[in-house]
């Protein structure tokens, strides 16, 4: 099965120049879904401004904020089974942002986040230690493939230096 992804662009002219292209998202979304052998192939990305990401934060996980990527995964009623994925719904802004103050290109960061939403749209997630680690070494294993740095060694870095 192709992939479709439906690319959904709603920020400011300025912005757009600065966010991926189709064949980076599938790219990154292909090597997510081939990596865990998932037949699912359908998807929308949606780039948003600080406004509609606020919204949806609080909306849907109560945190009054924009966010770099929320994920909303399709749940199927029962009996039906259908190639969708869900959608991941990105602020541009907190994404450039982020990647001025971590030192990562706006590439990098976003083919971070892309491979962070998906996973999370296939049921993976941070919330205990042991979820988190699993999800990370994909995270780094996949961006590696694409000669992406390891996204969290600062942080390893930053937390062994407070030990």
């Amino acid at each position: 099965m192709t992939l479709e992804i439906d690319r959904q662009v709603a920020v400011t002219d300025a912005a757009v120049a600065e966010l991926p292209g189709l064949a980076d998202l599938e790219a990154w979304v292909a090597r997510v879904l081939d990596h865990v052998e998932e037949p699912r192939r359908e998807l929308t990305v949606r780039f948003v401004e600080r406004d509609e990401s606020r919204q949806l934060n609080r909306d849907y996980r109560g945190k009054d904020k924009p966010t770099n990527v929320l994920s909303f995964p399709f749940e199927a009623p029962p009996g039906i089974d259908l190639g969708l994925l869900g959608d991941l719904v990105i602020c541009h802004a907190v994404v450039a942002a982020e990647a001025a103050e971590q030192g990562k290109s706006c590439h990098d960061h976003y083919a971070h986040l892309v491979i962070h939403g998906c996973l999370h749209l296939l049921g993976y997630d941070h919330i205990d230690e042991a979820e988190a680690e699993e999800m990370e070494a994909l995270e780094r294993t996949l961006l590696a493939g694409f000669g992406i740095a390891d996204p969290y060694r600062e942080e390893r870095s930053e937390d062994a230096s407070d030990a």
